[in-house]
């Protein structure tokens, strides 16, 4: 491999993990408050109101269900709007985050619907508040399980940043679709898929172990 080929690898995949980074940390942090909202609001929830669920619930499927592709288009007036681009890693940030957050808060109220009825009963019982049961019985309860499910997030945004190359957003996806497809280079396919894959199993092994030395204490 030539060294100016070595240079763009070093520099995609710089692109893939500041893409996949950012998307991940803010889709967490629009998606957990979301999902907390989702399990309080259920009607066996604390805080039971159903309309808000509902349609909460309706808004968060209909963007999971939507494939990246299309949401990447769709929502290019808004990339244009917070970045000033529909092209570029910095772009691609913004449907990232979109697909990121509903994904985490389903994950979320899963986790939390796992924790111990009976412990939030207790804290009821002693007086509690609703924010109190959040961050004194579920989210530490539901930890180990949140963290297992961002793990699964930020699986999914390495892929769905390589998608975004297909549109000029950068990272591995932009440079196996530029030089591997369109250049008739296939080893640089190869590559770009041996690194993905790698990436992943780095990011699913490194969450697996949080999730145990979690679930161990």
């Amino acid at each position: 491999m030539s060294s100016e080929m070595l240079e763009l690898f070093l520099t995609a995949f710089g692109e893939t993990l500041f893409m996949v980074g950012v998307s991940g940390v803010l889709g967490a942090a629009l998606g957990l408050p979301m999902g907390v909202l989702l399990h309080l609001t259920d009607e066996r929830g604390v805080m039971p109101r159903p309309l808000f669920n509902r349609i909460t619930g309706v808004i968060v499927n209909a963007v999971r269900s939507t494939p990246f592709i299309i949401l990447l288009v769709a929502v290019i007036p808004l990339t244009r709007f917070f970045v000033g681009s529909s092209i570029g890693t910095s772009a691609a940030i913004v449907p990232l985050t979109l697909a990121a957050a509903p994904f985490v808060a389903r994950l979320v109220e899963t986790a939390l619907r796992e924790v111990d009825r009976g412990l939030i009963e207790a804290a009821q019982a002693m007086g509690a508040t609703t924010w109190q049961i959040v961050y004194k019985v579920l989210l530490p309860e539901a930890f180990s399980g949140i963290v297992a499910g961002l793990t699964i997030t930020f699986v999914s945004l390495v892929g769905y940043s390589a998608m975004a190359g297909a549109i000029g957003g950068g990272g591995l996806g932009d440079l196996g679709i530029r030089y591997g497809y369109q250049r008739f280079l296939p080893e640089v396919m190869l590559a770009v898929v041996l690194i993905l894959i790698v990436f992943v199993q780095l990011v699913q092994s490194l969450g697996d172990r949080l999730v145990r030395r979690l679930s161990h204490r």
